[in-house]
Protein backbone atom coordinates (compact mmCIF):
# COMPACT_ATOMS: atom_id res chain seq x y z
CA UNK A 1 0.00 0.00 0.00
CA UNK A 2 2.88 2.37 0.71
CA UNK A 3 4.38 1.76 -2.72
CA UNK A 4 1.01 2.23 -4.40
CA UNK A 5 0.39 5.48 -2.52
CA UNK A 6 3.85 6.78 -3.42
CA UNK A 7 3.33 5.81 -7.06
CA UNK A 8 -0.05 7.56 -7.22
CA UNK A 9 1.33 10.74 -5.63
CA UNK A 10 4.18 10.86 -8.12
CA UNK A 11 2.32 10.05 -11.35
CA UNK A 12 -1.27 11.24 -10.88
CA UNK A 13 -0.62 14.32 -13.06
CA UNK A 14 0.85 12.10 -15.78
CA UNK A 15 -2.32 10.00 -15.62
CA UNK A 16 -4.41 13.15 -16.14
CA UNK A 17 -2.25 14.11 -19.13
CA UNK A 18 -2.82 10.67 -20.67
CA UNK A 19 -6.56 11.05 -20.06
CA UNK A 20 -6.46 14.50 -21.70
CA UNK A 21 -4.65 13.05 -24.74
CA UNK A 22 -7.25 10.31 -25.06
CA UNK A 23 -10.17 12.72 -24.64
CA UNK A 24 -8.77 15.32 -27.03
CA UNK A 25 -8.04 12.65 -29.64
CA UNK A 26 -11.58 11.27 -29.38
CA UNK A 27 -13.14 14.73 -29.73
CA UNK A 28 -10.88 15.63 -32.67
CA UNK A 29 -11.79 12.44 -34.53
CA UNK A 30 -15.52 12.72 -33.79
CA UNK A 31 -15.92 16.43 -34.59
CA UNK A 32 -13.49 16.64 -37.49
CA UNK A 33 -15.11 18.28 -40.50
CA UNK A 34 -18.07 19.70 -38.57
CA UNK A 35 -18.81 23.40 -38.60
CA UNK A 36 -17.89 23.92 -34.93
CA UNK A 37 -15.04 21.40 -35.02
CA UNK A 38 -11.37 21.66 -35.89
CA UNK A 39 -10.53 22.36 -39.50
CA UNK A 40 -7.83 19.73 -39.82
CA UNK A 41 -6.34 17.95 -41.53
CA UNK A 42 -6.89 15.20 -38.97
CA UNK A 43 -3.27 14.05 -38.89
CA UNK A 44 -2.23 17.62 -38.05
CA UNK A 45 -4.71 17.81 -35.18
CA UNK A 46 -3.40 14.52 -33.78
CA UNK A 47 0.17 15.80 -33.99
CA UNK A 48 -0.89 19.01 -32.21
CA UNK A 49 -2.45 16.96 -29.41
CA UNK A 50 0.64 14.78 -28.99
CA UNK A 51 3.01 17.73 -29.13
CA UNK A 52 0.97 20.04 -26.92
CA UNK A 53 0.16 17.53 -24.18
CA UNK A 54 3.20 15.28 -24.62
CA UNK A 55 5.55 18.15 -23.83
CA UNK A 56 4.11 18.29 -20.30
CA UNK A 57 5.59 14.87 -19.48
CA UNK A 58 8.97 16.65 -19.24
CA UNK A 59 7.79 19.24 -16.69
CA UNK A 60 9.87 17.73 -13.85
CA UNK A 61 13.11 18.14 -15.77
CA UNK A 62 12.12 21.40 -17.44
CA UNK A 63 9.62 23.10 -15.09
CA UNK A 64 9.44 26.25 -17.26
CA UNK A 65 10.60 24.94 -20.63
CA UNK A 66 8.03 22.13 -20.94
CA UNK A 67 4.85 24.25 -20.42
CA UNK A 68 6.30 27.09 -22.54
CA UNK A 69 6.96 24.59 -25.35
CA UNK A 70 3.40 23.29 -25.03
CA UNK A 71 1.75 26.71 -25.42
CA UNK A 72 4.24 27.63 -28.18
CA UNK A 73 3.06 24.59 -30.15
CA UNK A 74 -0.55 25.74 -29.80
CA UNK A 75 0.35 29.26 -30.93
CA UNK A 76 2.30 28.02 -33.96
CA UNK A 77 -0.29 25.47 -35.09
CA UNK A 78 -3.16 27.97 -34.74
CA UNK A 79 -1.97 29.44 -38.05
CA UNK A 80 -2.60 26.06 -39.75
CA UNK A 81 -5.78 24.96 -37.91
CA UNK A 82 -7.60 28.09 -36.80
CA UNK A 83 -10.26 26.23 -34.82
CA UNK A 84 -8.37 23.52 -32.91
CA UNK A 85 -7.55 25.47 -29.75
CA UNK A 86 -11.02 27.05 -29.68
CA UNK A 87 -12.89 23.75 -29.96
CA UNK A 88 -10.74 21.51 -27.70
CA UNK A 89 -12.01 21.61 -24.13
CA UNK A 90 -9.05 19.43 -23.07
CA UNK A 91 -6.70 22.07 -24.45
CA UNK A 92 -8.50 24.76 -22.47
CA UNK A 93 -8.34 22.78 -19.20
CA UNK A 94 -4.68 22.05 -19.83
CA UNK A 95 -4.03 25.75 -20.36
CA UNK A 96 -5.67 26.44 -16.99
CA UNK A 97 -3.39 23.85 -15.41
CA UNK A 98 -0.34 25.42 -17.06
CA UNK A 99 -1.38 28.82 -15.74
CA UNK A 100 -1.62 27.42 -12.20
CA UNK A 101 1.73 25.68 -12.73
CA UNK A 102 3.33 29.01 -13.62
CA UNK A 103 1.86 30.52 -10.45
CA UNK A 104 3.43 27.75 -8.38
CA UNK A 105 6.95 28.72 -9.47
CA UNK A 106 9.08 29.93 -6.51
CA UNK A 107 10.75 32.58 -8.69
CA UNK A 108 8.26 35.44 -9.09
CA UNK A 109 9.87 36.62 -12.31
CA UNK A 110 9.39 33.20 -13.86
CA UNK A 111 5.82 33.06 -12.59
CA UNK A 112 4.95 36.45 -14.13
CA UNK A 113 6.79 35.62 -17.35
CA UNK A 114 4.77 32.41 -17.68
CA UNK A 115 1.48 34.26 -17.21
CA UNK A 116 2.45 36.91 -19.80
CA UNK A 117 3.47 34.20 -22.29
CA UNK A 118 0.17 32.36 -21.80
CA UNK A 119 -1.85 35.55 -22.28
CA UNK A 120 0.13 36.35 -25.42
CA UNK A 121 -0.60 32.89 -26.86
CA UNK A 122 -4.27 33.38 -26.03
CA UNK A 123 -4.28 36.62 -28.05
CA UNK A 124 -2.67 34.87 -31.03
CA UNK A 125 -5.15 31.96 -30.92
CA UNK A 126 -8.15 34.31 -30.75
CA UNK A 127 -6.84 36.53 -33.55
CA UNK A 128 -6.31 33.49 -35.81
CA UNK A 129 -9.94 32.38 -35.39
CA UNK A 130 -12.02 34.19 -38.02
CA UNK A 131 -15.38 32.87 -36.76
CA UNK A 132 -15.46 34.34 -33.26
CA UNK A 133 -15.27 37.93 -32.04
CA UNK A 134 -11.69 38.05 -30.68
CA UNK A 135 -12.35 40.44 -27.80
CA UNK A 136 -15.04 38.30 -26.13
CA UNK A 137 -13.14 35.04 -26.14
CA UNK A 138 -9.91 36.73 -25.16
CA UNK A 139 -11.46 38.41 -22.11
CA UNK A 140 -12.86 35.11 -20.92
CA UNK A 141 -9.50 33.38 -21.39
CA UNK A 142 -7.59 36.25 -19.75
CA UNK A 143 -9.82 36.24 -16.68
CA UNK A 144 -9.83 32.47 -16.14
CA UNK A 145 -6.10 32.11 -16.78
CA UNK A 146 -5.36 34.91 -14.32
CA UNK A 147 -7.60 33.38 -11.66
CA UNK A 148 -5.87 30.00 -12.09
CA UNK A 149 -2.48 31.73 -11.85
CA UNK A 150 -3.48 33.54 -8.64
CA UNK A 151 -4.69 30.28 -7.10
CA UNK A 152 -1.43 28.59 -8.05
CA UNK A 153 0.58 31.51 -6.68
CA UNK A 154 -1.28 31.40 -3.34
CA UNK A 155 -0.95 27.61 -3.10
CA UNK A 156 2.73 27.81 -3.97
CA UNK A 157 3.35 30.33 -1.18
CA UNK A 158 1.57 28.09 1.30
CA UNK A 159 3.51 25.01 0.16
CA UNK A 160 6.81 26.86 0.33
CA UNK A 161 6.00 28.09 3.84
CA UNK A 162 5.13 24.52 4.86
CA UNK A 163 8.35 23.18 3.34
CA UNK A 164 10.36 25.87 5.12
CA UNK A 165 8.71 25.08 8.44
CA UNK A 166 9.30 21.35 7.92
CA UNK A 167 12.94 21.95 7.01
CA UNK A 168 13.46 24.15 10.07
CA UNK A 169 11.77 21.56 12.28
CA UNK A 170 14.02 18.81 10.89
CA UNK A 171 17.05 21.03 11.40
CA UNK A 172 16.00 21.79 14.98
CA UNK A 173 15.43 18.08 15.63
CA UNK A 174 18.87 17.25 14.22
CA UNK A 175 20.45 19.94 16.38
CA UNK A 176 18.58 18.68 19.45
CA UNK A 177 19.77 15.13 18.80
CA UNK A 178 23.32 16.37 18.33
CA UNK A 179 23.16 18.35 21.56
CA UNK A 180 21.76 15.31 23.36
CA UNK A 181 24.54 13.16 21.94
CA UNK A 182 27.15 15.67 23.12
CA UNK A 183 25.47 15.82 26.53
CA UNK A 184 25.61 12.02 26.79
CA UNK A 185 29.29 12.00 25.81
CA UNK A 186 30.07 14.74 28.33
CA UNK A 187 28.17 12.98 31.09
CA UNK A 188 29.91 9.68 30.34
CA UNK A 189 33.27 11.42 30.54
CA UNK A 190 32.25 12.94 33.87
CA UNK A 191 31.11 9.54 35.16
CA UNK A 192 34.41 8.04 34.04
CA UNK A 193 36.36 10.72 35.92
CA UNK A 194 34.36 10.12 39.08
CA UNK A 195 34.71 6.36 38.77
CA UNK A 196 38.44 6.87 38.40
CA UNK A 197 38.48 8.62 41.76
CA UNK A 198 36.46 5.80 43.33
CA UNK A 199 38.47 2.95 41.81
CA UNK A 200 41.74 4.81 42.26
CA UNK A 201 41.09 5.19 45.97
CA UNK A 202 40.31 1.48 46.32
CA UNK A 203 43.40 0.41 44.37
CA UNK A 204 45.53 2.80 46.40
CA UNK A 205 44.30 1.23 49.63
CA UNK A 206 45.02 -2.25 48.27
CA UNK A 207 48.51 -1.21 47.19
CA UNK A 208 49.33 0.41 50.53
CA UNK A 209 48.03 -2.61 52.46
CA UNK A 210 50.07 -4.99 50.31
CA UNK A 211 53.17 -2.89 50.88
CA UNK A 212 52.56 -2.80 54.64
CA UNK A 213 52.02 -6.56 54.88
CA UNK A 214 55.13 -7.20 52.79
CA UNK A 215 57.23 -5.25 55.30
CA UNK A 216 55.83 -7.27 58.20
CA UNK A 217 56.77 -10.65 56.76
CA UNK A 218 59.48 -12.82 58.31
CA UNK A 219 62.82 -13.17 56.46
CA UNK A 220 62.06 -16.78 55.53
CA UNK A 221 58.76 -15.86 53.82
CA UNK A 222 60.35 -15.09 50.47
CA UNK A 223 57.52 -16.46 48.28
CA UNK A 224 54.89 -14.47 50.15
CA UNK A 225 57.06 -11.33 49.93
CA UNK A 226 57.48 -11.82 46.17
CA UNK A 227 53.74 -12.32 45.65
CA UNK A 228 52.89 -9.19 47.61
CA UNK A 229 55.53 -7.25 45.70
CA UNK A 230 53.81 -8.28 42.46
CA UNK A 231 50.46 -7.10 43.87
CA UNK A 232 52.02 -3.78 44.92
CA UNK A 233 53.68 -3.18 41.55
CA UNK A 234 50.54 -4.16 39.62
CA UNK A 235 48.48 -1.77 41.71
CA UNK A 236 50.86 1.11 41.08
CA UNK A 237 50.89 0.40 37.33
CA UNK A 238 47.08 0.28 37.30
CA UNK A 239 46.94 3.66 39.07
CA UNK A 240 49.36 5.16 36.55
CA UNK A 241 47.31 3.85 33.61
CA UNK A 242 44.08 5.21 35.11
CA UNK A 243 45.67 8.62 35.58
CA UNK A 244 46.67 8.66 31.92
CA UNK A 245 43.18 7.62 30.84
CA UNK A 246 41.39 10.19 32.96
CA UNK A 247 43.82 12.81 31.65
CA UNK A 248 42.39 12.17 28.19
CA UNK A 249 38.83 12.55 29.48
CA UNK A 250 39.50 15.67 31.53
CA UNK A 251 39.14 19.08 29.88
CA UNK A 252 42.36 21.10 29.57
CA UNK A 253 41.05 23.78 31.92
CA UNK A 254 40.01 21.27 34.59
CA UNK A 255 42.26 20.63 37.55
CA UNK A 256 42.27 17.28 39.34
CA UNK A 257 39.43 16.99 41.85
CA UNK A 258 40.80 17.37 45.38
CA UNK A 259 37.49 17.71 47.23
CA UNK A 260 35.96 14.69 48.99
CA UNK A 261 33.94 12.45 46.70
CA UNK A 262 30.21 13.37 46.89
CA UNK A 263 28.00 10.88 48.68
CA UNK A 264 24.61 10.67 50.41
CA UNK A 265 26.40 11.36 53.70
CA UNK A 266 26.62 14.98 52.50
CA UNK A 267 23.04 15.28 51.31
CA UNK A 268 22.10 17.47 54.29
CA UNK A 269 24.72 20.01 53.15
CA UNK A 270 23.33 19.87 49.61
CA UNK A 271 19.78 20.52 50.83
CA UNK A 272 20.98 23.34 53.07
CA UNK A 273 22.79 24.97 50.14
CA UNK A 274 19.61 24.73 48.03
CA UNK A 275 17.61 26.41 50.80
CA UNK A 276 20.11 29.27 50.78
CA UNK A 277 19.24 29.91 47.12
CA UNK A 278 15.64 30.62 48.18
CA UNK A 279 13.95 27.25 47.54
CA UNK A 280 12.48 25.59 50.67
CA UNK A 281 13.38 21.90 50.57
CA UNK A 282 12.09 19.18 52.87
CA UNK A 283 14.40 16.18 53.37
CA UNK A 284 13.20 12.77 54.61
CA UNK A 285 15.32 9.66 55.03
CA UNK A 286 13.31 6.46 55.43
CA UNK A 287 14.55 3.01 56.30
CA UNK A 288 17.84 1.95 57.81
CA UNK A 289 20.88 3.54 56.27
CA UNK A 290 23.27 1.04 54.73
CA UNK A 291 26.80 1.39 53.43
CA UNK A 292 26.64 2.05 49.69
CA UNK A 293 29.36 1.21 47.18
CA UNK A 294 31.29 4.37 46.34
CA UNK A 295 30.10 4.54 42.71
CA UNK A 296 26.43 4.11 43.62
CA UNK A 297 26.80 6.58 46.47
CA UNK A 298 28.22 9.20 44.08
CA UNK A 299 25.50 8.52 41.51
CA UNK A 300 22.75 8.94 44.10
CA UNK A 301 24.19 12.27 45.24
CA UNK A 302 24.53 13.54 41.66
CA UNK A 303 20.91 12.65 40.88
CA UNK A 304 19.60 14.64 43.85
CA UNK A 305 21.96 17.51 42.99
CA UNK A 306 20.81 17.66 39.34
CA UNK A 307 17.12 17.42 40.26
CA UNK A 308 17.36 20.28 42.79
CA UNK A 309 19.35 22.37 40.32
CA UNK A 310 16.60 21.94 37.71
CA UNK A 311 13.96 22.88 40.27
CA UNK A 312 15.82 26.11 41.08
CA UNK A 313 16.87 27.16 37.58
CA UNK A 314 14.11 25.94 35.27
CA UNK A 315 10.96 24.93 37.14
CA UNK A 316 10.38 28.19 39.08
CA UNK A 317 9.26 26.06 42.04
CA UNK A 318 8.22 27.47 45.42
CA UNK A 319 9.00 24.28 47.37
CA UNK A 320 10.60 20.89 46.87
CA UNK A 321 10.86 17.57 48.66
CA UNK A 322 13.65 14.99 48.73
CA UNK A 323 12.96 11.47 49.99
CA UNK A 324 15.75 8.90 50.38
CA UNK A 325 14.36 5.44 51.07
CA UNK A 326 16.40 2.32 51.85
CA UNK A 327 14.27 -0.74 51.14
CA UNK A 328 14.68 -4.30 49.80
CA UNK A 329 18.35 -4.00 48.88
CA UNK A 330 17.85 -0.76 46.97
CA UNK A 331 18.09 2.94 47.61
CA UNK A 332 15.18 4.92 46.18
CA UNK A 333 15.46 8.66 45.54
CA UNK A 334 12.32 10.75 44.99
CA UNK A 335 12.64 14.46 44.25
CA UNK A 336 9.44 16.42 43.63
CA UNK A 337 8.53 20.11 43.33
CA UNK A 338 5.52 22.27 42.57
CA UNK A 339 7.11 24.15 39.67
CA UNK A 340 6.40 24.23 35.97
CA UNK A 341 8.90 21.53 35.12
CA UNK A 342 9.01 20.74 31.41
CA UNK A 343 9.32 17.38 29.76
CA UNK A 344 7.29 14.22 29.81
CA UNK A 345 9.90 11.95 31.26
CA UNK A 346 11.12 10.90 27.86
CA UNK A 347 14.55 12.28 28.43
CA UNK A 348 14.29 15.38 26.27
CA UNK A 349 16.27 17.52 28.67
CA UNK A 350 20.03 17.17 28.89
CA UNK A 351 19.85 16.86 32.68
CA UNK A 352 17.61 13.83 32.35
CA UNK A 353 19.93 12.40 29.71
CA UNK A 354 22.83 12.58 32.14
CA UNK A 355 20.85 11.05 35.00
CA UNK A 356 19.66 8.19 32.80
CA UNK A 357 23.26 7.51 31.82
CA UNK A 358 24.31 7.37 35.46
CA UNK A 359 21.44 5.11 36.49
CA UNK A 360 21.97 2.74 33.55
CA UNK A 361 25.61 2.17 34.58
CA UNK A 362 24.40 0.33 37.70
CA UNK A 363 21.29 -1.29 36.24
CA UNK A 364 18.85 1.02 38.05
CA UNK A 365 15.59 2.60 36.98
CA UNK A 366 14.63 6.23 36.44
CA UNK A 367 11.15 7.73 36.10
CA UNK A 368 10.52 11.42 35.51
CA UNK A 369 7.46 13.41 34.53
CA UNK A 370 4.77 15.87 35.60
CA UNK A 371 2.56 15.02 38.55
CA UNK A 372 -1.21 14.84 38.29
CA UNK A 373 -1.54 17.44 41.06
CA UNK A 374 0.96 19.75 39.40
CA UNK A 375 4.70 20.07 39.55
CA UNK A 376 7.38 17.59 38.56
CA UNK A 377 8.64 14.37 40.13
CA UNK A 378 11.76 12.32 39.55
CA UNK A 379 12.27 8.87 41.05
CA UNK A 380 15.42 6.78 40.74
CA UNK A 381 16.01 3.30 42.10
CA UNK A 382 19.56 2.00 42.50
CA UNK A 383 20.63 -1.43 43.71
CA UNK A 384 22.67 -1.37 46.90
CA UNK A 385 24.92 -4.24 45.78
Amino acid sequence: MTRVTSFVRRFWVDALILAAIAGATSVAVRSHGEYDGPEGPLWLDLLIILGFLGALFFRRRFPMGAPLAAIAIVAATSFADHRFAQTSFAAYLTALGISAWFGLRPDRRQALAGLVALQFVSVIVNLNDPRNPPIGDYLWSAITFTVAWILGFALGGRLRATDTAKRLAEQAEAEREEQARLAVAEERARIARELHDVVGHSVSVMTVQASAVRRLLEPDQGKEREALLVVEQTGREALAEMRRMVGVLRRPEEAPALAPQPSLDRIEQLVAHTRETGLPVELRIEGTRVELPAGIDTTAYRIVQEALTNAVKHARASRAEVVVRYVDGTVELTISDDGQGGGDGGGSGHGLVGMRERVSVYGGELEAGPQASGGFRLRATLPVT
